[in-house]
């Protein structure tokens, strides 16, 4: 996390107000899909007559569409662009592809490469279980960090007093087995820094299960590997084979940082 970026991903002093309505139409349609101009200025509180301006000047710029009727809003061809080069671009990325696969191919499970961004957690890379029963996770779905084994694996990395800031006050449920008593995840958080690893039981998706651990690339990791299985398909000693794995990675990834002579 950049040193002047606050935990919830805003950065002091003055800000543009155009730009930030872009961003904030880009965001709102990606995260509430195609949208009317009505729908949009309702969730995001901008004026019709700036609205209509900017979405006029978004579609020129193929950074959003629109239906037939040309009232309708989705995304454009522009932000494919961006989001592969951002893929192809990110040094973690390329450096963990080789690492998804090896997990993939001991585990044989679904496995999720997770980058922290404010107080969430956004999925950047997966690679898919054999079988035929598989977990939905979109790549840059976002999800709170706490809620998740990516998420409190980064967290258990931190200062104690720093992971505070990380759990509101008041949590809400992503499932009926997601915890939202805030002692209680401080806790959780805090035997993962003493393990090692994460974990998580059906608090995010009903059914799986997932282990995490952080990614040792950096003084402070924002990056984390999860393997989430089918509670279903956790037999006896699997579990401790995923655990193994995951902690064997992060050993010897840490080993590698340790000895290289430009940390």
């Amino acid at each position: 996390m950049e040193a002047d970026k606050k935990v919830d991903g805003s950065f002091p002093g003055p800000l543009v107000k155009s730009a930030g309505r872009v961003l904030d139409i880009l965001d709102d349609i990606a995260a509430n899909g195609p949208s009317t101009q009505l729908q949009l200025a309702t969730r995001l509180g901008i004026p019709k007559s700036s609205l209509h301006s900017l979405l006029r000047t978004m579609c020129a710029s193929n950074w959003l569409d629109t239906d037939q009727t040309g009232t309708t809003y989705r995304l454009g061809v522009h932000t494919l662009t961006v989001s592969s080069a951002f893929i192809d671009g990110d040094p973690v990325l390329m450096r963990a592809s080789t690492i998804l696969d090896e997990i993939s191919a001991a585990t044989e499970e679904t496995v999720h490469l997770g980058r922290l961004d404010g107080t969430e957690i956004i999925y950047t890379a997966k690679r898919e279980s054999k079988y035929p029963l598989r977990m939905f996770s979109a790549i840059g779905r976002r999800l709170p960090a706490y809620s998740t084994a990516l998420g409190r694996a980064m967290l258990a990395e931190m200062p104690e007093e720093a992971r505070e800031a990380f759990v509101p006050e008041q949590i809400k449920a992503i499932t009926p087995l997601t915890i939202t008593d805030r002692g209680d995840l401080l806790t959780i958080i805090d035997k993962a820094a003493q393990l090692g690893y994460s974990e998580e039981s059906e608090e995010s998706c009903m059914g799986v299960r997932c282990f995490g651990v952080a990614l040792p690339f950096s003084h402070r990791p924002v990056d984390a590997l999860s393997v989430s299985v089918p509670i279903s398909r956790l037999k006896r000693g699997r579990e401790d084979i995923i655990i193994e794995t995951l902690l064997s990675v992060k050993s010897r990834l840490s080993a590698m940082r340790n000895n290289s002579p430009a940390r």
